[in-house]
């Protein structure tokens, strides 16, 4: 599916994430990768195969509100 030189990772290997985006739609929250990977907003994926891939925001990096 990649076309590009040199070739994005493909959608099993764990730096996927890292191909190029062909399609945009953060109003959607989502994003269609080269590989054929959608990536939404909260970091979760939903690879070609049907694969889903949970959320995974590193840890501390969670909104803290404090009483003002």
């Amino acid at each position: 599916m990649c076309q590009h030189q040199p070739q994005c990772p493909s959608a099993e290997y764990p730096d996927r994430e890292a191909a190029h985006i062909v399609a945009h739609h953060p109003e959607q929250g989502w994003s269609l990768l080269c590989n054929g990977v959608l990536l939404f907003e909260d970091t979760g994926e939903l690879l070609p195969d049907g694969q889903i891939i949970a959320p995974h925001r590193p840890f501390g990096t969670e909104h803290i509100v404090t009483a003002a």
